[in-house]
């Protein structure tokens, strides 16, 4: 059995990104495989049925000893890949759980001119569009690290590989295929997750918490039709008026705190302990890493734009508290087209991402009873709701991980592994977490600083994935 050699590994995976990864995340970046969530047509289209069958011809082409793949399909649902690999030079009988996800978020607006969401560029060791980071790499990453254990001989554990293409819709088909899989996936003991983020390129980071997420659609409706508002304002209530008073019941528009005391919780001390010592590694990057509307005019004005000057803060509000956030509407005219009418309607969509250990479901549940109850003017005020999942802390740290990931980050990155919460959702760690209650978690990612997924000019920084599928690689063999 041959001890794990990380220079090694990090020039041959070095290699195989330059010479092959990179192009196949290229045209995967091209296809506009979008969720169906924003694609409901997603059949009719074969753009995720196109991505599918590219990554799972990639994963056969790589000639990975006894591994054997299937697209699984369940009814009516999208498909998942599924594949596993025997143990090698190893008698356990645990199994590593490696995930990742192949839909993706719609285009957005705002990209850069030179850019575009399925354009595939390479500018600065960056590879620009829409995907790639978020997280279409994870297949290939995954594929090429369990690879490079096999080329070098070294014993690794039964693996198994769950790459679903429902994610950005919420993972809605995820559970059914966990339950169908359920006996081959084994004793998962390890989960690798490669849909996380980062602090900053210079480290190999671990996921410590995920928020949850509720969302829906918040309607008001208080004409049939628009009407002139020369005529009707002064006697006619404005929906978007009402809109304003109705979401006053729910924040604090203010300061932006959820006003319901149920959509909150006390945050860990092991978590307030990790959030101080990433503040002192990341200092004011925090919050100077966003592209603040005033970002040319210096570090005060960023500041004075967030809603906290203290990095420790920042940290913790944006995976401990809930927050509330309007990502759509209707019922608005573009400006060119705005005349003077009353509208009928204003409809917005909204985000709630709720604190690692508070039920979205709950919340959810509650947002639409203080939202429609009651409605001003006796308007028709109604709440949709699109879905909900709860969020995540991660277990603790098993000795034997936390040194693996430290000697791992200190091998590809030449410094430890830091310590960090998420401010998104991934369903699956919940699922996985409660189906496999003593498994150590590993979610990690290349979603640092600026690379923007679901935004404009989302890039995946390509030194960072080399050196991070050479960590997992090496985090894979120190696996008792």
């Amino acid at each position: 059995m041959t001890t794990f050699d990380s220079q090694l590994a990090a020039r041959r995976l070095t290699q195989a990104w330059d010479e092959d990864i990179t192009r196949q995340i290229q045209d995967y970046i091209a296809v506009p495989a979008k969720s169906p969530a924003f694609a409901a047509d997603w059949r009719e289209l074969g753009h995720i049925e196109t991505v599918v069958r590219r990554a799972a011809m990639w994963v056969e082409q790589q000639q990975v000893a006894g591994l054997a793949l299937e697209v699984v399909r369940l009814p009516g649902r999208t498909p998942l890949i599924f594949f596993e690999v025997p143990a090698a030079h190893s008698s356990s009988a645990q199994t590593a759980l490696m995930y990742g996800h192949l839909d993706k978020q719609p285009e957005f607006e705002g990209w850069r001119g030179d850019l575009g969401p399925w354009t595939p560029v390479i500018q600065d060791d960056k590879l620009y569009g829409r995907g790639g980071a978020d997280d279409g790499y994870a297949i290939y990453a995954s594929v090429a690290a369990i690879k490079e254990l096999q080329r070098q001989g070294v014993a690794h554990p039964r693996i198994v590989g769950l790459f679903e293409t429902c994610e950005e819709s919420g993972s809605t088909d995820l559970l059914p295929y966990v339950d169908a899989l359920r006996t081959r996936l084994g004793n998962v003991a390890l989960v690798v997750c490669l849909d996380s983020g980062a602090g900053n390129y210079d480290q190999l980071w671990l996921t410590t918490s995920l928020r949850g997420m509720a969302s829906g659609t918040l309607k008001v409706e208080i004409l049939t039709e628009g009407v002139h508002s020369g005529d009707s304002s002064g006697v006619v209530p404005s929906s978007f008026r009402i809109m304003r008073e109705v979401l006053d019941r729910l924040e604090d528009s203010r300061t932006g705190r959820l006003l319901p005391e149920g959509f909150h919780c006390e945050v860990p001390a092991e978590r307030l302990a990790q959030a101080r010592a990433t503040a002192a590694i990341l200092g004011q990057s925090v919050i100077g890493n966003f592209p603040w509307a005033h970002y040319d005019c210096g570090g005060a004005q960023q500041v004075a734009l967030a809603t906290t000057s203290d990095p420790v803060q920042a940290l913790i509000k944006r995976t401990w508290e809930p927050t509330l956030s309007v990502t759509g509407a209707e019922g608005l005219p573009a400006l060119k087209d705005a005349g003077n009418v009353l509208r009928p309607y204003t409809a917005f969509k909204l985000s709630l991402r709720t604190p690692p250990t508070v039920d979205a479901g709950a919340c959810v549940a509650e947002m639409k009873r203080i939202l429609e109850d009651n409605a001003p003017y006796h308007a028709r005020v109604t709440f949709h709701v699109d879905g909900a999942a709860s969020g995540w802390n991660a277990p603790a740290v098993a000795p034997w991980l936390a040194k693996a990931l430290d000697d791992a980050s200190q091998a590809q990155f030449g410094a430890p592994c830091g310590y960090i919460g998420q401010g998104g959702t991934i369903p699956l760690m919940n699922i996985l977490s409660q189906g496999f209650p003593s498994a150590q978690m590993v979610v990690c990612g290349v979603l640092g600083p600026r690379s923007n997924a679901h935004g404009p000019n989302e890039f995946l920084h390509l030194p960072y994935a080399k050196r991070l599928t050479a960590a997992v690689a090496q985090v894979l063999a120190s696996m008792p």
